[in-house]
């Protein structure tokens, strides 16, 4: 079973940045899939971004593109969301996910992935 714990989340006025991390307990975690998803008050959960394991390969939801990188360091089992020119609208809290799943590739529906950490909120003031 792995765990992910989530931390970098916190407040910060619009144009400013914050620096999320995932850090997996098993090193199992470095062939996984991995995704940041974020769900705000009253509105459903939605993916950010997502990583694949072997190639580093990343996908972003049109909404960050160009504004959130993510990347990934298989040797300390940390995943990472880089998010600059931050709106009011990206306020949520944040969620990484890890897919054990190697038969397909990186998928953005929340249900694929087996393994979720607790969240780490990101308020973004105007």
């Amino acid at each position: 079973q792995v765990q992910l714990v989530e931390s970098g989340g916190g407040l910060v006025q619009a144009g400013g940045s914050l620096r999320l991390s995932c850090v997996a307990s098993e090193r199992t975690f470095s062939r996984y899939n991995t995704g940041w998803f974020r769900q705000a008050p009253g509105k459903e959960r939605e993916f950010v971004a997502g990583i694949t394991w072997n190639d580093g390969s990343t996908h972003y939801a049109d909404s960050v593109k160009g504004r959130f990188t993510i990347s990934r360091d298989n040797a300390k089992n940390t995943v990472y969301l880089q998010m600059n020119s931050l709106k009011p609208e990206d306020t949520a809290l944040y969620y990484c996910a890890a897919d054990r799943n190697l038969m397909v590739g990186l998928t953005t529906a929340s249900h694929e992935y087996d393994y979720w950490g607790q969240g780490t909120h990101v308020t973004v003031s105007s």
